[in-house]
């Protein structure tokens, strides 16, 4: 067989009873609750598992274990809907505040590094919108690992889950999901080594596949998040919920993107603009730098708009200067270094230039709080389809996720997704899946690796990237959003007659991520249309042209459909339990 063949029509069949597309967070913890209830569990992952995306979390992750001062979950759970704009569903929140606790003393068990305090208990900062009484100041919630927090939740979690012999599949990427006649069946891979498709037979897949954070120019997400798993079961007909809702992260190094995480804040760093004022203070004299992002964002994009960037440039500074050497050293290692190697900047004596960067996705896949995948306004489970951590919408994070509340997603409902799937594979046999079953992907992936002539795929992901940033992003307008619609039917057009120049079968990276680019497009398309449709502003939603929040008409989620043309959109109420709506102040 040489490299250019073309690729087998000869699948490779494997048989598992819960098959994970994803090593993150979420992903390893669900793998981990399976294998401790004997359940035979494959992972599927495009990159080594440490490489998952959760490796890059630097601040910290919330708990409110009162370590340093009093502390509640329902306090927690208060600040999470709020932070959320009231769209959070709250059931949800609940589930998340009170498991929280559970789940860090469990890693800490695990074998999890965390920072300590003097007494040795599990140390404790504050990080943006976490407060104590329900919104009366401050409180220090955020475990954390110095700022490598995500990445030590990962080596952790796959250090249980060897010990525990889950299967690995790495350097697998899914490229289709298996659904027929209302059941879920499986899932097909491609080898990367040698473009080999492998069909894993098996009644309970769990989507852990992160977000897709490539669908800006500027953006904290690494080249690998582009919305696999998301588009996948939109394209089996499963809707995406609340797309409209992106948020952006305050501060990004200035051009790349970069997170300079929250901890900075945490520890007492300042927000500067050109005058050297901390301009927080007339946006959120409470909470001033550690406010909700959406705010601190659009505060920062203000202040630029006004003429008040640093030398008249667009971007503003982030001052750790007075926290003095020992905090940054012990505490903020990495990011200060980030800082030193891309903008030469020396943290300890200079303020570092910043700008909001493209980081979260509080929509995606719906699911109830077990991490089953649901597909109408009903809340009907799709039999055997779970996903849970970015790709999915519980949801928890309503309009704008709160700090340090995304690994305490991934886990919380990593976890509940693997109990679920243990309890539901119980005693159940493999469902039946077709002998041509990877034929569809094939006859896909074939056409794009050998169309000898076409458009060029960077240039349309360039072209999408820029249109979204320019268009979707922060700062929204009907006008803008109208034309960027336009602009994705075109290249999406432009892409169905994509080429590529690697013909090859072994490592063909320029395939993938031709592959890659027909996600993001499902992903943007479904952002954008229900960004069109909601005509208030609401967390990372925000459209100049209709700028209050809109309780009356607009307190719903958004289910954004594929069809043969535009996506259809529909809409599902929010759970509301405890706390009803009020204006959101800090």
């Amino acid at each position: 067989m040489t490299d250019r063949q073309p690729l087998s029509r000869q699948m490779v069949a494997h048989e598992y009873e819960a098959v994970i597309v994803g090593a993150g967070g979420a992903g390893l913890y669900a793998a981990l609750e399976l294998a401790r209830t004997g359940v035979k569990t494959a992972v599927l992952t495009k990159l080594y598992p440490t490489r998952s995306h959760t490796g890059a979390a630097q601040g910290g992750i919330c708990a409110a274990l009162g370590n340093h001062e009093e502390d509640h979950w329902e306090w927690h759970m208060f600040d999470t809907v709020k932070g959320g704009d009231y769209l959070v569903d709250q059931d949800a929140a609940e589930v998340l505040a009170r498991e929280a606790i559970e789940t860090v003393i469990e890693l800490e068990h695990l074998g999890l590094p965390f920072n300590r305090t003097r007494d040795g208990k599990i140390d404790q900062r504050r990080f943006g919108g976490h407060t104590r009484n329900y919104g009366e100041a401050a409180v220090r919630r955020s475990c954390f690992a110095a700022d490598r927090t995500g990445h030590m939740i990962l080596q952790t979690l796959y250090q249980q889950c060897i010990k525990h012999g889950v299967r690995f599949f790495d350097e697998y990427h899914v490229v289709d999901l298996l659904i027929d006649g209302g059941l879920t069946r499986g899932v097909v891979a491609y080898r990367i080594a040698d473009g080999e498709l492998h069909v894993f037979r098996s009644g309970a897949v769990l989507l852990a596949t992160g977000g897709f954070g490539r669908i800006f120019r500027i953006t904290s997400n690494a080249h690998a998040l582009t919305g696999d798993g998301v588009s996948l079961a939109y394209r089996r007909g499963v809707p995406l919920e609340d797309m409209e809702f992106y948020q952006f992260h305050p501060t990004g190094i200035v051009g790349i993107g970069i997170l300079l995480s929250e901890a900075a804040r945490g520890e007492g760093g300042y927000l500067r603009n050109g005058d050297g004022e901390r301009f927080m203070e007339r946006y959120a004299p409470t909470l001033m730098e550690l406010a909700p992002r959406d705010m601190v964002s659009r505060a920062i994009y203000m202040e630029i708009r006004e003429g008040r960037g640093v030398e008249g440039q667009d971007y503003v500074h982030l001052d750790l200067t007075h926290l003095g050497k020992e905090v940054i050293d012990s505490k903020l290692p990495d990011i200060t270094e980030f800082a030193r190697v891309y903008q030469g900047i020396e943290p300890i004596t200079q303020p570092v230039p910043i700008t909001p960067t493209a980081h979260y996705a509080m929509g995606g896949v719906p699911t109830d709080i077990e991490a089953r995948v649901v597909v109408d306004e009903r809340n009907t489970v799709l039999p055997g389809l779970y996903a849970a951590g970015e790709c999915a919408c519980v949801s928890v994070h309503g309009a704008n996720r709160l700090s340090t509340n995304s690994l305490i997603d991934i886990l919380v409902f990593g976890r509940r997704a693997g109990l679920s799937m243990a309890a539901d594979v119980a005693g159940t046999g493999l469902p039946d899946v077709a002998p041509d079953a990877s034929e569809p992907v094939r006859e896909e992936l074939e056409a794009l690796r050998t169309r000898a002539h076409g458009e060029n795929v960077a240039h349309i992901r360039a072209e999408l990237a820029d249109a979204m940033m320019e268009r979707c992003g922060v700062f929204r307008t009907q006008e803008g959003l109208d034309r960027l619609t336009g602009d994705i039917r075109a290249l999406r057009q432009r892409y169905r007659s994509a080429a590529i120049d690697d013909r090859g079968r072994v490592y063909n990276t320029d395939l993938l991520e031709a592959r890659e680019l027909g996600y993001l497009l499902d992903c943007a398309e479904a952002t954008v249309a229900a960004a069109r449709a909601r005509t208030e502003s609401r967390g990372g939603h925000y459209r100049e042209d209709h700028p209050e929040r809109d309780d009356g008409e607009w307190l719903k989620h958004s289910l954004v459909y594929k069809t043969d043309g535009d996506p259809e959109i529909r809409y599902k109420p929010v759970t509301i339990t405890r706390f009803q709506p009020k204006p959101r102040t800090y």
